[in-house]
């Protein structure tokens, strides 16, 4: 006589886990991962469209008046009458060199003194504390010495984003440069480099990506300072296009005017980007 088998439940094999979606996901979502081009693009694209859906949304829920918060399309039929009527291209030409001049004048002279500060200590005990005191003011607080001092021109506008970005810049550049590693300065000395060969040849190629960073971070300060600084007395310009429509309640313009900077700022940061992993292909891997 034959008997039954018994099975038990926890014998029976079960359906294995779809390892591989699973292995996509923990991919995706790793700590610190890699996407593909396809997904870069999905999370790009979304990145995008949701805050313009949020905003069409806002617009016609009635939250608020459509003369305070107009659709995105009011606003691109603003914008092009702005483009095709209202001199738009004078004023974008004309900020953006206001901000690449004050950019600039701060660049050039906080690049040495950052090099400096981050590899003597007597010149970073000489300069920190000044910076930080100083970097602490509202450059918004200097307009009336800077209209005493350079007048109501081009000079004054930009001062205003030169005192905006240089103290930042200066302490930023300064922290890059001790972030070079010491054993890299003290093989080089090592080899019988001398100091001035220690800056140029080990230092500052070292610490090269990370300033060329710090550049692109305060290049968007310089942006935000824009409209501060064509406060000063200003005839055209974006920032000055935005106050204008300030006071005759055109808000569509408004907005059109703060997309535009933050677009015109995309772009330099973008050039900026691909200008770094030109330069330094082999930051960041690893």
């Amino acid at each position: 006589m034959t008997l039954p088998i018994e099975h038990n439940v926890s014998d029976t094999p079960l359906a294995p886990p779809p390892r591989r979606r699973r292995r996509g996901v923990d991919r995706l979502w790793a700590i610190r991962g890699k996407s593909s081009k396809t997904e870069f693009a999905v999370f790009a694209i979304a990145g995008l469209l949701v805050p313009l859906a949020g905003w069409m949304a806002l617009s016609h829920s009635g939250i608020l008046p459509k003369l305070f918060m107009p659709d995105p399309i009011r606003v691109i039929a603003r914008f092009w009458v702005w483009i095709t009527r209202e001199g738009f291209g004078q004023d974008m030409q004309v900020s953006l060199l206001r901000v690449s001049m004050g950019f600039l004048l701060a660049l050039l002279l906080a690049l040495p003194l950052g090099l400096l500060a981050g590899t003597f200590r007597p010149v970073q005990v000489f300069l920190e504390p000044v910076l930080d005191f100083i970097r602490y003011m509202p450059a918004v607080a200097f307009i009336p010495l800077v209209m005493l001092w350079f007048g109501i021109g081009e000079t004054a506008k930009m001062a205003i984003i030169f005192i905006g970005t240089f103290f930042q810049m200066v302490l930023m550049m300064g922290d890059d440069v001790r972030r070079v590693a010491m054993t890299q300065i003290e093989a080089a000395q090592t080899m019988g480099a001398n100091r001035r060969e220690v800056i140029w040849q080990v230092i500052f190629p070292a610490a090269a990506p990370a300033l060329l960073t710090t550049a692109r971070v305060t290049l968007g300060w310089a942006w935000t300072y824009l409209v501060v600084a064509e406060l000063v007395s200003a005839n055209d310009g974006l920032g000055y296009a935005i106050l204008k429509a300030q006071r005759f309640l055109q808000t569509d313009k408004i907005f059109a005017g703060i997309i535009v900077i933050g677009l015109i700022g995309l772009v330099q940061d973008q050039l900026l980007r691909w200008l770094h992993n030109r330069l330094f292909p082999w930051h960041g891997r690893g």
